[in-house]
């Protein structure tokens, strides 16, 4: 016996026009908080720049994770995500304004890496061991791989997002065989290009420590952070009266409620990895690291984000209602957002401060800064261009998208 299918809504969208006062809102109030951290920072430039830091990864995390998304399904093969995944593109295209933002961490270096400058007055044993790592930690090198890391991300990035966006007018279903040839090799490329920026980055702060886990540590909190974003834009369409967000069925959104279940047990699979081969290991020059995080004002840091990025998310995201409820999956990744830049703190800051929690009103300002440009970046990209690849061959099968 057949069953006749419910007509289709129509995903042949103009380009998108909306979001004036978003970018416009968010650029004001970025500039203003770029010049508020440049102010904080003539007038105390480590707490500044070690506030920016926090923020620029965090929100630099934020571009990558959702490029690794775009990147994933389509390595997958994935077609239940075409109608969400512009939003991907536009997120992920906002990399090159993070190449002009890393400028003032690298005039600042010596402020933040205790390596580029060391005290002629530290101990003779850290002064062997940093000589040791010369080669690899000094100021051009690391420079030098910043540019990579950069060239890498923004290639990919715009690569995928020109070949969806040439799709748009040509139809032509070579593009998408392109785009996933690229998923592959780029995905891997992402991965390494974000592993080893977290050794030079967040790493090298306490550069006599080391953990071959601390890259993927890091990329999973922020590819769960990115999904939690995704996911707070997809129910705020769903919400709202948008034509678009009648393309977005509560199947889309319960799948992505899923992956950020499963990856917010792969973050915390990372977190206790790199925790056990500490403990197992016992070694004073890796013990370093998470022992100054576990004791004193970090102690409870540490303990909230144990609850709070894992136990908690984890068993309430076990709900289907949860993931197919607008309001509370909203609520939800919300919470996710603000807890990865706890996290971020928590990786950072013990680094400078390792008996007091840091807290300088920089922190607010540079996220607000660095956020603000970031977003109103993201609403001008998406801008003119269609809010779904109106053109993809698979764009029919990701409206019908049901969950099995």
């Amino acid at each position: 016996m057949s069953h006749e299918q419910k007509p289709l809504p129509d995903a042949n969208l103009p380009p998108f026009a909306g979001g004036r006062t978003l970018m416009l809102g968010g650029l004001a109030g970025g500039v203003a908080g770029l010049l508020l951290t440049l102010l904080g920072g003539l007038a105390a430039p480590r707490p500044a720049l070690l506030a920016y830091l926090v923020a620029f990864v965090y929100w630099l995390g934020l571009a990558v994770g959702t490029t690794t998304l775009v990147l994933a399904n389509h390595a997958a093969g994935a077609r239940w995500n075409v109608t969400i995944r512009r939003l991907g593109e536009s997120i992920g295209a906002t990399i090159p304004l993070f190449a002009l933002l890393f400028i003032p961490l690298l005039l600042g270096a010596s402020h933040i890496w205790f390596w580029v400058a060391p005290d002629t007055t530290a101990s003779k044993e850290l002064l062997q061991l940093l000589a040791q790592k010369r080669s690899y930690l000094n100021l051009p090198s690391f420079a030098l791989r910043a540019v990579v890391y950069f060239i890498i991300w923004c290639g990919v990035a715009w690569r995928l997002r020109a070949l969806s966006l040439r799709q748009d007018e040509s139809g032509d279903p070579a593009l998408t065989l392109a785009q996933r040839r690229l998923a592959a090799p780029g995905l891997i490329f992402f991965i390494l290009a974000m592993t080893f920026a977290s050794f030079d980055w967040l790493m090298s702060l306490q550069p006599t420590w080391y953990s071959t886990i601390f890259g993927l540590y890091i990329h999973a909190g922020a590819f769960v952070c990115s999904l939690a974003l995704i996911c707070l834009i997809v129910t705020g369409l769903r919400s709202s009266d948008a034509p678009w967000g009648r393309l977005i069925t509560v199947d889309h959104q319960h799948n992505l409620g899923k992956l950020l279940l499963a990856f917010t047990a792969f973050w915390a699979y990372m977190a206790f990895s790199q925790y056990m081969l500490i403990w197992v290991g016992n070694l004073p020059e890796e013990l370093q690291w998470i022992v100054s995080r576990s004791r004193g004002v970090w102690r409870p840091v540490g303990q909230l984000i144990l609850f709070g990025q894992f136990l908690i998310p984890f068993f309430i995201l076990l709900s289907r209602k949860v993931k197919r409820t607008t309001g509370r999956l909203a609520a939800l990744s919300v919470w996710f957002l603000f807890i990865h830049y706890v996290d971020l703190y928590w990786v950072v800051m013990p680094a400078a401060a390792p008996d007091q929690l840091g807290l300088h009103w920089t922190h607010f300002t540079a996220f607000f800064g660095i956020g603000g440009v970031s977003v109103a970046a993201a609403v001008y990209l998406m801008r003119g261009v269609r809010p779904v690849p109106v053109k993809d061959p698979f764009l029919e099968d990701s409206l019908r998208y049901a969950q099995p």
